[in-house]
């Protein structure tokens, strides 16, 4: 599945948060309806199948209620994506990620092998299931992870277990920390901490550039991996790290080792981490003969410190970014055709949702969690706030169904995106101020939820927070219809069927 992620540390946000954003992006030529829903403990499957994989595990524990984004119609499976649960901790999963031959032929994937001939007949053979995959790892995580750093190892444990079909990047965070975890080849693993102090930008690239295997075998302070990584690397030479004779062999770059550095790349993956950057970034030198990295350099730092703290703005515009500024804007009027095709733009049209993962250290427990969402092409859509610590989700995010409707916030998107991309320049301005009016709706909402808590402590916290979003989904679909109508006005009068003239 494309996406493209972005973390922040709870150092380098606006509010002392840690944030954890992502990208959800159907394949080409397919386009997902999604819901936002709440996962009561009662309807977490206690006996779960994957669709893909026809992986079956038991899931004995007691989960927690959490967040969710799943697929609408389930027609490949639950799909959850990303969510908050009760003990607010997030996770967002997954990013699609990168590796190579060696990889993976030193730990194959784990992929369905079906059945072979007719069942009761001789020569039978029955189905192996696969492991496991983006289908399956927020439902099989978030119910049941206390931190962060537990839902790392509990990922880990079933990577090791059952195996994955494909490789993928999983963000684990609380409000304390945010984890990185990469899958490499069919069971081994790595993890690392965030810095603090710094975001991290992942375009469909196994993504983290140096790692302490000591650290991981020991402490665990901010590495973390299969415990039998060091020999696996070693018995298949995968380390590419030159060093001097009797070099420390701890440090190794997991990107060079694990990861690709493919043409596609440099289409595909590069470039999204280029522009982000750029954006967070911005008084470096990235263009010309001076540039340090260009879209197309396969060293683009993992994580970087930004040049002023990161706000919810700063993540849903990088994360609708389609290369504004540069020759490489399908939209825009600089450089040539060939140059405005050259790169796949962040904000695409077969975004399926975004969901920005935010733990508040200032609150209390009981309203920490805020996920804020938007559905379809982010360049034509708005990013606003739900909090998470209740019990279902307003019926405008959670009511998507296969009918095309502008009751659902999904479709809604979907037909103003649609409508708008044909006459991007005429509509711009109006979704602009859409976006910016129901942005700061949102905040307002936040602010004066806090301290109406704030004021009641003892009261049905989550009878508050519920209404809360109920009235953001209220002021949502109104805006939103509003917007719909203009982008269909406006749209409607450049249709080439037009005619000046009129009989009255």
């Amino acid at each position: 599945m494309p996406c493209t992620t972005i973390l922040v540390g709870k150092r380098a946000s606006y509010d002392g948060s840690t944030i954890v954003a992502r990208n959800e992006d159907a394949s080409n030529g397919k386009f997902t309806p999604k819901q936002m829903i709440v996962v009561e403990p009662k309807q977490q499957p206690r006996h779960y199948k994957s669709v893909i994989s026809h992986l079956a595990i038991e899931l004995d524990e007691e989960p927690m209620r959490y967040t969710a984004v799943p697929d609408a119609l389930r027609e490949d499976g639950i799909w959850a994506e990303a969510g908050i649960n009760d003990a607010n901790v997030a996770l967002s999963a997954t990013e699609t990620i990168t590796s190579n031959e060696r990889v993976l032929g030193a730990d194959p994937l784990v992929e369905l092998v079906p059945a072979c001939g007719t069942e009761g007949e001789e020569g039978y053979i029955s189905e192996v299931p696969g492991g496991i995959g983006e289908e399956d790892i927020t439902t099989l995580v978030l119910p049941y992870a206390t931190s962060a750093r537990d839902g790392v190892r509990r990922l880990g444990r079933l990577l090791e277990t059952y195996g994955t079909y494909e490789m993928n990047g999983i963000a684990i965070s609380d409000v304390d920390e945010i984890w990185w975890l990469e899958t490499v080849g069919g069971h081994h693993w790595i993890a690392k901490r965030v810095p603090d102090d710094a975001y991290v930008t992942m375009p469909n690239q196994l993504g983290i550039d140096s790692f302490d295997l000591a650290d991981a075998e020991g402490q665990q302070l901010e590495h973390m991996a299969s415990a039998d990584l060091r020999a696996w690397m070693n018995m298949h030479h995968l380390d590419l790290t030159l060093r001097e004779e009797g070099e420390e062999e701890d440090i190794f770059n997991p990107r060079e080792a694990f990861g690709s550095h493919s043409d596609s790349d440099h289409v595909y993956n590069t470039p999204r981490a280029w522009y982000m950057q750029r954006c967070l970034n911005p008084s470096d030198c990235w263009d010309g003969d001076e540039a340090v990295f260009t879209p197309e350099s396969d060293d683009i730092p993992w994580s970087r410190i930004p040049e002023r703290k990161v706000t919810i703005e700063d993540i849903r515009y990088v994360l609708a970014a389609h290369y504004q500024g540069t020759p490489y804007d399908p939209y825009g009027t600089l450089g040539t055709d060939k140059t405005r095709s050259m790169y796949r733009p962040i904000g695409i049209n077969r975004n399926c949702q975004l969901a920005v993962l935010q733990i508040r250290p200032y609150v209390p427990q009981s309203h920490r969690g805020v996920q804020w969402m938007s559905f379809g092409s982010n360049p034509f859509n708005a990013l606003v706030p739900f909090f998470t610590n209740v019990r279902e989700a307003p019926e405008y995010l959670a009511n998507t169904t296969a009918r095309v409707s502008t009751d659902s916030f999904y479709w809604a998107n979907r037909l103003i995106a649609a409508l708008a991309d044909a006459r991007f320049r005429d509509n711009e301005n109006a979704i602009d101020r859409y976006r910016e009016k129901v942005g700061a709706f949102g905040h307002k909402l936040i602010h004066e939820t806090d301290e109406a808590l704030a004021c009641c402590p003892e009261g049905d916290v989550q009878a508050v927070l519920a209404a809360a979003n109920l009235r953001m989904a209220d002021y949502l679909r109104e805006q939103t219809d509003a917007l719909l109508s203009k982008v269909l006005y406006t749209t409607s009068l450049a249709m080439k069927n037009h005619f000046a003239m009129s009989d009255n």
